[in-house]
């Protein structure tokens, strides 16, 4: 779920929501919730805007 969820940020090509990432995959948003947590543990994403996430350059 990871992947697909940086995947989906990647082709936003903008800071997007956790509901726009679940929304685009049609995954549960819970499943993409526990993603972002992975996610900003490992410093994969970075939050430019409040609420808003993009990966890591």
């Amino acid at each position: 779920m990871k992947e697909k969820v940086l995947k989906a940020m990647r082709e936003a090509g903008k800071p997007v929501l956790a509901g726009d990432v679940a929304k685009t995959l049609g995954a549960d948003r819970k499943e993409v919730d526990k993603a972002f947590a992975e996610l900003k543990k490992e410093g994969a994403i970075v939050s430019p805007v409040r609420c808003k996430w993009e990966p890591a350059k």
